[in-house]
């Protein structure tokens, strides 16, 4: 039997207490939940969360002011009633047909009564967020005749989709009007029209509408059909920031914020910025052109070292020439590196190359070491399966070349590659 819970959500946006009584307990997949004949408790729906709370029992508290402790009931009745937790936590809270489903880890007693508070915080920023989106996608409409499409509330920012393109130009004029009607404080309207005024409304929908219609209308702003919770005076919304755009589909996916978390974000991105310019030691508004010279002077040492260890590439090939079977020990080399010194000497030293790079100190000492084997025209992978085994090593390739990593101490690699025969070279790192 379906039980009706009077919605004191939409009688007063602002209501942050209740008391009601518990008609019902159950428990079904997503976990205990309680019925209440009457909530200030926003079921999650129309593009927002749920929101959060508690329900305080107030017999429980007061039994346990007198000195009634849990131990005098049996435990089924403990989980009941929640003696030993008179707050409970309602955690998630949802539409099931028409029942709305309060989702809690303790169960009341049916019948009792209890005193919800939402947390207000997290319900007066989804109200600033929705009601900031609400602006941003009626002035899109208004401007371009876009639709939005898709809606997010996410625990950071929202997107937004809509079905045409904008670019960052178009983002900015578009934040410019909407935060000037925030600014202008106008008053919100929700209303249910009869079918004879909604079929002559102008409203946003995405979809065709029938039955009862709730109409959020930011007046000279949006107009639009929602179920969800919104502030009664543009000015509560603070603030919308646009943070970016990107193609999405068919249109554009954008991401905003709104009120409190507006302020925070534009508090997170000042202070980063600061921080910057410190490092770099500019003014706050001369980072870009900061960043952009670094950048540069950046990609030409990095032209610079590539060309050095070119140089070093071919001077360790000279050295190994005719050598025969050859180890060069390094250290901190990348294994694009590894890769490129030891193609370098294939070619001359006549039998084959190892090699390894040893990370951390250079002894290899509790570290790990990298590795690039290879003959010219030969098959190393005796070699290399020997090497592994004996070295705690992991890698592999083609029969002619493999790369890979080892566990294991300098000592222990020239041992091994001592004992094949191998010369052992450039110990000592050049760089």
């Amino acid at each position: 039997m379906s039980m009706k819970t009077e919605r004191l959500f939409y009688e007063n946006v602002y209501l942050r207490e209740f008391t009601a009584r518990v008609l019902f307990c159950g428990e079904e997949e997503r976990g205990c939940y309680v019925i209440l004949d009457r909530t200030a408790f926003y079921p999650e729906g129309g593009g927002q969360p749920a929101d959060t709370g508690v329900l305080l029992i107030p017999s429980a508290e007061a039994e346990a002011g007198s000195g009634n402790v849990a131990g005098e009931r049996t435990a089924a009745e403990n989980r009941m009633v929640g003696e030993k937790n008179p707050k409970i936590s309602v955690r998630d809270v949802q539409y099931v047909g028409d029942e709305i489903r309060h989702y809690v880890d303790v169960l009341p007693e049916v019948g009792s009564q209890v005193r919800g508070c939402i947390d207000w915080d997290r319900r007066f920023d989804l109200m600033q967020q929705h009601s900031g989106e609400h602006l941003v996608s009626g002035c899109i409409h208004s401007r371009y005749g876009y639709d939005n499409v898709g809606f997010h509330m996410g625990e950071d920012v929202i997107t937004v989709d809509v079905n045409g393109l904008l670019d960052e130009k178009q983002l900015l004029e578009i934040e410019k009007q909407v935060n000037r009607y925030i600014w202008s404080n106008r008053p919100v309207r929700v209303f249910f029209p009869d079918e004879e005024e909604r079929n002559r409304l102008p409203y946003r929908s995405k979809k065709e509408l029938t039955g009862e219609v709730r109409l959020v209308e930011f007046p000279g702003g949006d107009l639009c059909a929602c179920c969800g919770l919104h502030v009664e005076a543009s000015g509560e919304i603070g603030l919308v920031k646009l943070l970016s755009v990107k193609h999405f589909r068919q249109g554009v996916r954008m991401e905003m914020v709104a009120g409190g978390r507006a302020m925070r974000i534009l508090h997170q991105h000042k202070t980063a910025n600061s921080q910057v310019a410190a490092a770099l030691s500019v003014k706050p508004e001369e980072t870009p052109e900061a960043v952009r010279r670094l950048q540069e002077e950046i990609f030409a040492l990095k032209g610079q070292i590539t060309h050095f260890r070119q140089e070093r590439f071919a001077l360790r090939a000279e050295q190994c020439a005719g050598k025969g079977n050859v180890l060069l020990l390094e250290q901190g080399l990348s294994s694009s590196d590894i890769q490129k010194e030891a193609d370098a000497v294939l070619d001359d030293c006549g039998g084959i190359c190892a090699v390894i790079s040893l990370e951390g100190n250079g002894q290899g000492k509790g570290g790990s070491a990298r590795y690039a084997v290879g003959q010219r025209d030969g098959d190393v992978r005796a070699l290399v399966q020997e090497m592994n085994g004996k070295l705690q090593g992991r890698g592999g390739g083609r029969p002619f070349f493999a790369q890979g990593s080892l566990q294991a101490e300098r000592e222990q690699i020239r041992t091994f590659f001592a004992g094949k025969g191998f010369r052992v070279l450039c110990e000592k790192s050049s760089y």
